[in-house]
């Protein structure tokens, strides 16, 4: 991933309910605006179950040019042709992840609070780290929360792009976007949005809009 100004990227909510019904809600969220990525994170679903959530979501990310990620288990990720997959720190270490998937596929790491992991990832090859939590979240239980001083700081220091996750919302998105996260992960931000998700990518790629104007401010994290 090249280094973006700052782009929504979308999760699935943990569990799809009827996927018909949700393909019809992705197509909505992504048809309203901008949105970088798709990660199919379905944590207690049979492989079986994910195979078939890839074969019918894949083809909508695609249609909207979102990547299509895998979350967790780099060989599915390869088999079904996805375009990357997420790793978590008790996951499949970043550099087998690279083996498995081939060069030409997106690795992401988790590195919670932590620069030092994010430059292990960044050096064996990472595409993106991700940090997080920064807010409570509803959709996982994060052990560490993170401060946006780390965006700051990896957006100066290093080039592998970075992620904001956890919790993030059309309401605290701003900071976010304004502190220097290059991507930002949204889950029930979007799934749980009062307004729909289609209104929720809309509000928060403006939300993302508005941080980006902080962030070129003097002064400005």
């Amino acid at each position: 991933m090249s280094r973006p100004a700052c782009r929504l990227y979308l999760i699935t909510p943990p569990q799809l309910g009827d996927l018909a019904v949700f393909a019809g809600r992705l197509e909505a969220a992504l048809s309203a605006g901008d949105v970088a990525a798709l990660q199919v994170r379905l944590k207690d679903a049979s492989e079986a179950e994910i195979t078939e959530a890839v074969q019918v979501l894949g083809p909508i990310a695609r249609a909207h040019d979102a990547a299509l990620i895998l979350n967790d288990d780099p060989d599915l990720a390869a088999r079904l042709d996805c375009d990357g997959v997420h790793v978590g720190q008790s996951d499949t270490p970043c550099a087998e992840a690279r083996r498995r998937v081939g060069r030409d596929r997106t690795v992401g790491v988790t590195c919670h609070d932590s620069r030092h992991l994010a430059m292990e990832a960044a050096e064996q090859g990472a595409d993106y780290v991700a940090f997080g939590a920064f807010f409570p979240s509803a959709t996982k239980d994060a052990p560490t929360r993170a401060d946006p001083e780390v965006l700051s700081v990896w957006q100066e220091t290093m080039e592998t792009p970075c992620v904001a996750i956890g919790g993030i919302t059309v309401e605290n998105a701003r900071g976010l976007a304004a502190a220097g996260a290059d991507f930002l992960a949204v889950s029930a931000g979007v799934w749980s949005y009062p307004r729909g998700e289609a209104q929720a990518v809309r509000d928060l790629n403006s939300a993302i809009a508005e941080g980006l104007a902080d962030r070129s401010q003097p002064g400005t994290a």
